[in-house]
């Protein structure tokens, strides 16, 4: 059953990985070695940042429950995440994996 929950909230830890890839591409799309050719576009200017809205809320979403499967605190984690973005999301991401080895009993499951 361990192992299950395991593999469960590593799927969802690698999705909010790759969304985040995705907010943090999408932010580096209006610096300025690459800022000119957005903004000189309003439809893809509109793009970018409907892209980087959404990945941010996915990778949000996912960190949750990512951290709900690994019995963590939903709010804790997401928070850490949304008030220290980026470098937040990522020590999130990486502690949370790190307890993701955690022993059954250490981490119950909520609810359960």
């Amino acid at each position: 059953m361990f192992e299950v929950r395991t593999a469960a909230a590593q799927r969802a830890l690698t999705a909010a990985t790759l969304s985040l890839v995705v907010a943090l591409a999408c932010i580096a799309a209006f610096l300025p070695p690459m800022a000119e050719q957005t903004i000189a576009s309003v439809p893809r200017t509109v793009l970018i940042g409907l892209a980087l809205g959404s990945a941010l809320l996915l990778h949000w979403v996912f960190l949750g429950i990512g951290a709900r499967r690994l019995g963590r605190s939903v709010g804790g984690w997401v928070g850490l995440s949304a008030l220290l973005f980026p470098i937040g999301s990522v020590t999130a991401l990486v502690l949370l994996g790190f307890f993701s080895d955690e022993s059954p009993a250490a981490a119950p499951m909520p609810g359960r």
